[in-house]
């Protein structure tokens, strides 16, 4: 393989000298120490499982949890996050966005209701594996909600904890409610298990962000340039790429703009006008 990317023979040797064997030892060292940094890592979530599995009052240690957030603006553009974590930490290729529609704006309960659904009924259909906790960034509002949606769809073996963030709303004072017992679970502000439960939910909270700004960036990028006729998705895409995005568009002159591939001269005036007015 090797060979092939360099287009000529390569030959591998073990017993080097000089620069080449500081070169093989600090490889060897580095391999080392990331080995050693990922078995402390599991070490910890390990620790931190079992510091959970003490404070839920569970039989064994989660294996697998997923926690849900939901992030607008003004109700605006909702994105729901599920993120998911396993013994060795987060599991990346796990995680789901959703966009959220047709709901009343800024209705969290609503958006809840309608990321979950479409999570769990696409797991009952037999697309990935149930967790063994579900996180719900909320408190008992929230908590019920999800509740509902599971029973409906018929999910069962799965345990609820809302993760509310009490009244002073500082990290360290969160109030966990487990789904059917009355009285909240808190936790001391150095507890494994908080930490590991607000790992979580700060990571959920952080996808759900994320998602938001990059759909409220690409609808900033083309609300303009979709109420033009005649551009369609693949003319904004290269306009957008040619000139850097909306505000290179909006810069741009008519013999600039006709130099896009699809975009003819009177195309071009159109797009300048709608940036510009007629002139």
């Amino acid at each position: 393989v090797l060979g092939e990317q360099q287009g000529r023979q390569v030959k591998l040797r073990a017993r080097v000298r000089a620069g080449r064997a500081r070169w093989l030892r600090m490889a060897a060292d580095n391999a080392r120490l990331a080995l050693d940094s990922r078995l402390a890592s599991r070490s910890g979530v390990q620790a931190r499982l079992e510091a959970l599995q003490e404070a839920l009052d569970l039989d064994e240690p989660p294996t697998r949890m997923e926690c849900f957030d939901i992030s607008h603006t003004g109700g605006e553009l909702t994105v729901a996050s599920c993120v998911v974590f396993d013994q060795n930490g987060a599991l990346k290729s796990d995680y789901r966005r959703f966009n959220i529609e047709g709901i009343t704006p800024g209705d969290d309960y609503a958006a809840m209701n309608q990321a979950l659904n479409r999570r769990y009924s696409r797991i009952q259909s037999g697309e990935g594996r149930l967790p063994d906790l579900l996180l719900i960034d909320g408190g008992r509002g929230q908590l019920a909600e999800a509740a509902g949606v599971l029973e409906e769809l018929a999910v069962s073996g799965v345990l609820l904890l809302g993760v509310a963030k009490g009244v002073t709303r500082k990290p360290g004072m969160e109030q966990l409610f487990l789904f059917g017992s009355e009285a909240p679970i808190i936790l001391p502000a150095d507890s494994p298990a908080l930490h590991l439960i607000q790992q979580i939910r700060d990571e959920a909270h952080r996808f759900a962000i994320t998602g938001h700004r990059q759909r409220r960036e690409r609808k900033r990028n083309t609300s303009v340039l979709e109420t033009i006729p005649g551009v369609g998705p693949k003319r904004r895409q290269r306009l957008l790429k040619q000139f850097g995005g909306l505000q290179g568009v909006s810069r741009a002159g008519i013999e600039d703009l006709s130099t896009v591939e699809g975009i003819s001269g009177q195309l071009a005036q159109q797009i300048y006008e709608a940036f510009h007015g007629e002139q």
